[in-house]
């Protein structure tokens, strides 16, 4: 399986970054995952409406770039069903048995994902109705994809 990851903006964080690896690193033997990031606009705090979704297009335009036509793609989203680990397990399990061997994870800048990209979008997935940075949300998805790789191989882990 193939899985890829595209982000918005740059990670700096050294503390989130050495988790990414770690998780990334273990997910090896079980995927292929690729953690793509492309660059944030600069948004200043008092964006009008307007300029928000000038902002949240151009991203969204660089999302799309980096997702082919022939793979499933899951968008992190507020709004999205929040599922168990349990649950996403189970539905990467079933992407792998009717032949989804490429799905993409999206997750968007500060301002949220343009609408383009979620109706490019498969499905909407959403880890809590709190707002959470999304740098630290790719921490999660990554340890919580692992999780599941765990879970669907019935391996150690998960509790």
């Amino acid at each position: 399986m193939n899985i890829a990851i595209v982000s918005v903006g740059k990670l700096k964080e050294k503390y989130l970054k050495m988790g990414i690896e770690e998780y990334s690193k273990r997910l090896g033997s079980y995927a292929k995952v690729d953690l793509i990031e492309v660059p944030d606009e600069k948004a200043p705090e008092n964006l009008s409406d307007a300029d928000m979704e000038i902002v949240k297009k151009k991203e969204g335009e660089r999302i799309l770039a980096k997702i082919g036509p022939d793979t499933y793609v899951i968008a992190l989203a507020i709004e999205g069903k929040m599922k168990s680990s349990e649950q996403l397990a189970d539905d990467l399990q079933s992407l792998m048995t009717y032949g989804r061997s490429k799905i993409t994870f999206v997750i968007g800048g500060s301002l949220g994902l343009h609408e383009d990209v979620m109706k490019r979008s498969d499905e909407k997935l959403s880890f809590s109705k709190m707002t959470l940075p999304h740098q630290l949300m790719k921490l999660v998805l990554v340890e919580q994809i692992y999780r599941a790789f765990r879970i669907i191989k019935n391996e150690p882990y998960h509790k």
